[in-house]
């Protein structure tokens, strides 16, 4: 068995995915890199909202930033994201 504090650091990557609004900012910056404003419009929430749950997923790991001029364009972090992610949808529609 992992070590204790692995076990935890697991628990608390799986916290994150466990509000929607996350989850749906992660399946369109699958899609594609995208600036607060542009996630705001698409999800229709307030960008005070798409910003602290940016936060969120930025301090999990789960998405990156780069600045161009003063906008902020956000991505996923890396492949393992969009894996986990076709992971959770696959056993999803495996029990639907």
């Amino acid at each position: 068995m992992p070590q204790e504090e692995t076990l935890y650091d697991l628990a608390e990557l799986f916290k994150v995915f466990g509000d929607s609004t996350r989850i749906k900012i992660l399946w369109a910056l699958d899609e594609a890199e995208m600036c607060v404003c542009d996630i705001s419009v698409l999800l229709n929430m307030t960008q005070s909202a798409i910003s602290h749950q940016l936060r969120v997923l930025k301090k999990a790991k789960l998405v990156k930033n780069r600045k161009e001029g003063k906008v902020v364009f956000y991505s996923l972090d890396d492949e393992h994201v969009k894996q986990i992610f076709d992971q959770g949808l696959t056993h999803i529609n495996e029990n639907n």
